[in-house]
């Protein structure tokens, strides 16, 4: 049987424990380019394990995982970057006493392997795009303000505008809109949108907030206990009482 070749990412029987916790136990999921996925499940159902699996910062104990038709599983986390996955992490990553153009200006130097350590380095970079992306995450006005001083909030844009400067063709968002008000809520979910509509990015990110799960996933991926519970369109997933039972609490 031909592989199909709409299929980004296809992860089969993953497995990764930590002693007798099996933090990812059999998961199987396939991502097809342009997916636009939500990652939820209770807390400890093994979401942010199996970003880390796919980002190489684990290596699996079991299973394989595809990449745009390359296995990647336990390679290390900079090959897999280079290779096109960016990831956000749970807490801001971010260099504070930096400006936000020199944060996503040191990301697409690492990301191609340069220099960032003479002035030469930075130079080699076309400033052009770095505030373009600026620009995207509409932090343009704020290219001059030290990371450190930005809300929140704003915080949370920039980490994605870093992740964009790593020419994705996966992006991994885990929690981008943890601690927001509403406002810096909308403001993220919009952006994420439009990622996905205007760049064709594939996305996966984990949510506790259903919420925003819902109204923006195309598609949503249930964890529960290291495993895929399910995964459907929001739809889908809303209306399937075994996922209230177990994620809502109702009987």
């Amino acid at each position: 049987m031909m592989a199909d070749n709409n299929n980004l990412l296809e992860i089969k029987d993953l497995k990764l424990s930590f002693g007798n916790v099996h933090a990812v136990d059999g998961v199987n999921l396939t991502v097809k380019k342009g997916d636009l996925t939500a990652v939820i499940g209770p807390n400890g159902a093994g979401k942010t394990t199996l970003f880390n699996v796919i980002t190489g910062y684990y290596s699996p104990d079991q299973g394989t995982i595809s990449f745009n038709g390359q296995e990647i599983g336990g390679s290390p986390s900079h090959k897999i970057a280079r290779s096109g996955i960016a990831r956000s992490f749970q807490i801001t990553n971010i260099f504070p006493t930096l400006t936000t153009f020199e944060n996503v200006q040191i990301a697409y130097l690492i990301i191609r392997g340069k220099s960032f350590n003479t002035v030469s380095g930075f130079r080699k970079l076309n400033r052009g795009s770095v505030e373009e992306i600026l620009e995207t995450v509409g932090l343009k006005e704020k290219a001059n303000t030290l990371a450190g001083l930005l809300s929140h909030g704003d915080q949370r844009t920039l980490e994605i505008g870093i992740t964009l400067a790593c020419k994705p063709k996966l992006l991994l968002l885990d929690e981008p809109t943890s601690g927001m008000s509403s406002w810096e809520t909308n403001l993220v979910t919009d952006l994420i949108e439009k990622i996905s509509r205007e760049m064709g990015i594939t996305i996966m990110f984990v949510e506790h907030d259903m919420k925003v799960a819902f109204s923006v996933a195309r598609n949503v991926v249930v964890m529960h206990q290291g495993q895929v519970f399910a995964h459907g369109t929001p739809e889908n997933i809303r209306s399937n009482q075994e996922v209230r039972k177990i994620y809502l609490g109702e009987e």
